[in-house]
């Protein structure tokens, strides 16, 4: 019995969510581009950020170290060709300038390093906007949805009945556009959180690399 009057409830929301949507879907289809925006956003961050610095920056590090000291420079920037991860391109910047002074190999790190962080935090301050945006966008939803619901049963030519019905569906539309614009909003703010403490960390990591591979290279030119 339980479980049919829940069953019950469930198709009552999503008769009146169809009938909100049916009496004026404008903020509620703008909510949804907007929710669509932020997906795409989220999952291509989350792609680059866990594919191309899915790299161990301080085993690879030390593998570089080893040919260096080794004196093995040129097998040292082929290892940094084999692939386009930032890490190796970084560390590529630094190789290719090893037999030049220190004001040299730290102005071509640095350059690259100028190039690559923003990568990292790329479009991730935008879901931080577009969380402002799905809110208000709801809120323009629910005023414009209790303005067209009070505008109707001011009507003095429809029964009770009638405005009862338009009383529910307007309050049942109001509250659809606030909470989609919040869940929006809720879903962006969480995201940027983790995106943009990964995307610290991956820079923060880029800053070390860059240090460690200046570090080696001016040590190894005067040993």
């Amino acid at each position: 019995m339980h479980f049919l009057l829940l069953a019950a409830e469930s198709h009552s929301g999503t008769s009146q969510f169809l009938e909100a949507f049916k009496q004026n879907p404008t903020f509620l289809v703008l909510n949804a581009c907007c929710s669509a925006v932020v997906l795409t956003i989220v999952i291509e961050r989350f792609w680059f950020q866990f594919t191309q610095y899915r790299v161990n920056s301080k085993e690879f590090f030390a593998q570089v170290k080893k040919l260096v000291a080794a004196g093995n420079i040129d097998r040292a920037i082929k290892l940094c060709e084999a692939s386009d991860y930032p890490i190796l391109q970084l560390v590529r910047s630094g190789l290719t300038h090893a037999n030049k002074g220190p004001d040299e190999i730290d102005a071509a790190l640095s350059e690259k390093l100028s190039e690559l962080k923003p990568q990292a935090e790329k479009r991730v301050g935008t879901l931080w906007s577009l969380a402002n945006i799905a809110t208000l966008i709801g809120l323009l939803g629910t005023v414009s949805g209790l303005i067209l619901t009070f505008s109707a049963i001011s009507d003095p030519g429809l029964s009770q009945a009638d405005k009862q019905r338009l009383l529910s569906n307007g309050i049942a539309e109001a509250m659809y556009n606030t909470a989609l614009g919040l869940g929006i909003a809720v879903f962006c703010m969480i995201m940027h959180i983790l995106l943009h403490t990964r995307a610290k960390a991956i820079q923060h990591d880029l800053e070390n690399t860059m240090e460690r591979t200046f570090n080696l290279l001016t040590i190894s030119q005067r040993s």
